[in-house]
């Protein structure tokens, strides 16, 4: 059963018929609505598009990239994706406009980035985006103790691991309403490249009914006894382009999360705010509406390293590579051919 892309499907039909014409940030212009939900049951198949190819290893590496807490775009260059080019060399762009020098093209940026490290630190970053967020969230405690001879409170900085803390939690206390991650910290907007679009998660699980258990595990007694499900919120859709990268994204993370507490993964949910088509993505999305969609795929995650925290062995290049080439096993993905599409920055 393929629901997921009908589902997508249906979102384009309603922004061309419903939606009103608005300016944005790009100058590119948009037609938009607000307030949409899509919802997937994951054993219906892994919610991959199967209207249009989709670059899996771009979704997979940018996913690994968030979960190492990384905000510069040198290990995506590395690695083959190039999502975030535009954003961190439109950021070069203006700061050679301040300094009156001229710019270099955008693939003489990417080569600089990969060969020269100390021009990678600097002008890879893209500010504490989403993997500092989720990995290393800065936060102030209140300690009681004596400062300058005085006794009191001060305030003590921190750096909150949202990842490990949910993990953590779910492995203790899986019936949490707490089960949230964050990426929208208002102290530090102004410092990224930009602000989360998809701006956080919530968790949520439940036990397992008997029937289930009999039907997943007929014959284990170590099996999961819990379901899991992941609903995340996104403030701004990037619907032809963005979404479909965003769908299998939170997917995957849901999968990795849900091996790791020893969970079934259940039904995956998306809140969208603003949920828009650019003006000239019209065309492609006409020609992806009159498509019929293929059975979805499905994904198994094999790694024979996981005898560790995955966010112990994340942070390893060579344990990314294993997932890449061999561990995180997408079958049976039949789709349309791609269809291009420029990104507005």
């Amino acid at each position: 059963m393929n629901n997921i892309d009908k589902q997508y499907q249906d979102l384009l039909q309603s922004i061309l018929r419903d939606g009103v014409v608005k300016g944005d940030r790009t100058g590119t212009g948009t037609i938009s609505v607000f307030g949409r939900q899509i919802r997937h049951k994951m054993d219906e198949g892994f919610p991959l598009l199967t209207t249009k190819k989709m670059h899996w290893k771009s979704i997979v590496i940018e996913l690994l990239w968030f979960l190492r807490g990384s905000t510069n775009i040198k290990f995506l260059v590395d690695n083959g994706c190039n999502i975030w080019n535009g954003d961190a060399y439109k950021r070069y762009e203006r700061a050679r406009t301040w300094e009156l020098q001229d710019t270099p093209p955008i693939e003489e940026f990417i080569k600089k980035i990969k060969d020269d490290e100390a021009f990678a630190r600097t002008w890879g970053e893209l500010g504490p985006i989403y993997g500092k967020q989720w990995r290393s969230w800065k936060g102030d405690t209140w300690v009681e103790g004596n400062t300058d001879g005085t006794e009191g409170f001060y305030l003590q900085s921190e750096k909150i691991d949202q990842i490990k803390n949910l993990i953590d939690e779910l492995k203790t206390n899986p019936d949490s309403r707490r089960l949230m991650v964050s990426a929208w910290n208002v102290g530090e907007l102004d410092q990224m490249v930009l602000p989360p679009c998809h701006y956080g998660f919530q968790i949520y699980t439940r036990e397992l009914t008997t029937e289930e258990r009999l039907r997943y595990y007929p014959a284990n007694n170590a099996a999961p006894t819990r379901a899991i499900s992941l609903m995340w919120n996104q403030r701004s859709v990037d619907t032809f382009l963005g979404l479909p990268f965003n769908i299998a994204s939170y997917a995957l993370l849901l999968k990795i999360i849900a091996r790791e507490v020893n969970m079934i993964p259940d039904e995956l949910i998306g809140n969208l705010g603003d949920v828009h088509l650019y003006k000239d993505h019209v065309e492609q999305a006409k020609e992806q509406i009159s498509r019929e969609p293929f059975e979805l795929p499905r994904l198994n995650i094999n790694s024979e390293w996981w005898n560790d925290s995955f966010l112990k062995l994340v942070n390893s290049d060579a344990f990314c590579k294993c997932l890449l080439e061999e561990d995180i096993q997408l079958s049976n993905y039949k789709s349309h051919p791609s269809i291009k599409a420029p990104l507005s920055n």
